[in-house]
């Protein structure tokens, strides 16, 4: 048994064996140091070790204990970054949000930022213009517009001369109401589709050609929110779903020109209009004033009203730290190899593993437990409780 055991002991310490050598070179010019997640990495494949040795071939254990060390070194090894000289950013929706809080740490890194916003008087606009450098640029932008679009492709024109656009940061976004599909106006799909879909990608086919001459990068920041099918979030889930979808398609379609493509999809953040009740109270009236008699009495105002109150509480628990998001954004412009996908957030990954791996029973529940919690029915789902 001992004799059999060498040749085997023999094979796995000469994974292990090149594994740390290939991991000292890798590290040892690194900022790299032994994080949690590190060294659960390492107890794997220990345990995969382990497993191998039971249970499989000498051959196909090695082979397996191989590919799980090669990727251990692929997802921990540092990232090689580019230089920041000469590389031009533009961003939309700096108003509030990632998009302020991006523009000014990229004009600190030393890009040429080529920021938009919906209002050159705005605070977020004026703290910009108060903090940053000459090197950033304030333009005014309203995504529904096409001439607004054509400006702003003119000012990159006149920024970019000779060395082309290195990244486009699509952050603007527009959400106006939280409530049943049935209940959503069109005009709020429309208006949520305007922004988040239409203007995103007109915008984006405007700037392309600068991006393709620098063979830079296209960054957008969409939302889990379009991968998963939250209640009371179907205007704006599914305009992030089709601007999801384009931008993967964009990746697929532009890889031979040189151009990267990178989705951003942040955890729940306080940005936006989170915390300005005078919009969500305009909101709650129009949508009051403009649904079918009938449709309104089906729910009831008492209905309506509470979902949008739980919804805004949500919101109150939201992180305010968006050093996640940011980091996301600048590596996803500046490494070598940006990511496709960025989860953005803390445990975010948890909601990932619910939706897409448990079985529907489970993650329906979960979804339960997160959005359907209203203490209040429908009137008539009422109604029909009272008279069974």
């Amino acid at each position: 048994m001992e004799l059999a055991a060498c040749p085997s002991l023999w094979a796995y310490g000469a994974v292990w064996l090149s594994f740390l050598l290939l991991g000292f070179l890798r590290f040892s010019n690194s900022d790299v140091v032994l994080t949690p997640a590190l060294l659960l990495y390492v107890v794997l494949l220990v345990l995969i070790e382990w497993l191998c040795h039971l249970y499989l071939p000498i051959a196909l254990g090695i082979l397996f204990l191989s590919s799980a060390c090669w990727y251990v070194l692929g997802i921990v090894s540092p990232r090689k970054t580019l230089p920041v000289e000469a590389k031009v950013v533009f961003i939309t929706g700096c108003d509030t949000g990632f998009g302020n809080v991006a523009a000014h740490k990229l004009d600190s890194m030393g890009f040429k930022v080529i920021a938009t916003v919906l209002n050159l008087e705005s605070p977020g606009a004026k703290k910009l213009k108060k903090i940053c450098s000459d090197n950033l640029t304030i333009i005014q932008m309203d995504l529904t517009k096409q001439e607004d679009i054509k400006k702003a492709q003119q000012t990159t024109k006149l920024h970019t001369a000779g060395r082309g656009l290195w990244a486009l940061v699509n952050n603007a976004g527009y959400c106006a109401h939280f409530g049943d599909a049935e209940l959503t106006l069109m005009s709020t799909y429309k208006g949520c589709m305007d922004v988040n879909f239409f203007g995103t990608l007109e915008l984006t086919q405007a700037l392309l050609p600068f991006i393709r001459y620098a063979k830079g990068r296209i960054v957008t920041i969409g939302s889990p929110a379009g991968e998963h099918s939250f209640p009371y979030l179907a205007a704006y889930g599914s305009s992030k779903a089709a601007l999801n979808r384009v931008m993967d398609i964009f990746r697929h379609e532009l890889m031979p020109w040189g151009v990267k493509v990178s989705v951003i999809l942040p955890a729940s953040y306080k940005t936006g209009a989170h915390d300005n009740h005078i919009h969500w109270e305009i909101q709650h009236k129009k949508l009051l004033a403009n649904l079918p008699t009938e449709l309104l009495q089906e729910y009831g105002e008492e209905y309506i009203t509470e979902t949008q109150n739980k919804f805004l509480k949500f919101g109150d628990t939201a992180c305010s730290d968006f050093s996640p998001v940011i980091d996301s954004i600048v590596d996803a412009i500046l490494s070598e190899n940006p990511k496709v996908k960025y989860y953005a957030g803390k445990n975010l990954w948890i909601l990932y593993l619910i939706s897409i791996y448990l079985p529907h029973s489970l993650s329906d529940n979960f979804c339960k437990s997160l959005f359907l919690k209203n203490k209040v029915l429908p009137r008539s789902l009422r109604k029909q409780k009272s008279n069974e």
